[in-house]
């Protein structure tokens, strides 16, 4: 057990109370230059994830050599269209992404409150009983 000395000596040696360490303050700037850079870019992002959690719409066109969809940017959907040929524009589709459930929890949750978790109304106890109550069955 330790002794009078030793509590002595603790209270010697070390860093000053309230100080934090170098990593600790990485971390702090680390986060903080993040949540600048989050918050610079918030209305981009909230409209992004807003679209994300009532479902997608995006324009694919069919690769003529190899078969497989591909996505349309808007510069080759530009060009599609300025182009003319119908064999090109009867490859496009319109696809939909089915609207996110997770991007709609989590927006309602930052909005509105994470809701308080729902205790169970029966409790386990942990045991098993197996047995009978009069005379065992034949």
């Amino acid at each position: 057990m330790p002794g009078e000395a030793s509590r002595a000596n603790g209270r010697k040696g070390g860093r000053p109370r309230g100080s934090k360490s170098p990593q600790t303050l990485d971390k702090l700037m680390a986060r903080e230059f993040t949540r600048q850079r989050v918050t610079e870019a918030l209305e981009g992002l909230l409209e992004a994830q807003i679209a994300h959690a009532k479902g997608l719409k995006y324009l694919v066109v069919r690769n003529a050599k190899t078969g497989k969809f591909e996505r349309v940017t808007k510069e080759r959907m530009d060009a599609l269209l300025e182009s003319g040929d119908e064999q090109e524009l009867e490859r496009l589709e319109v696809w939909d992404k089915d609207p996110s459930v997770q991007a709609f929890t989590d927006l309602l949750n930052r909005a509105l409150d994470k809701p308080a978790e729902q205790e169970q109304s029966h409790k386990h106890s942990g045991k098993i009983e197996i047995g009978w109550k009069g005379q065992r069955p034949r």
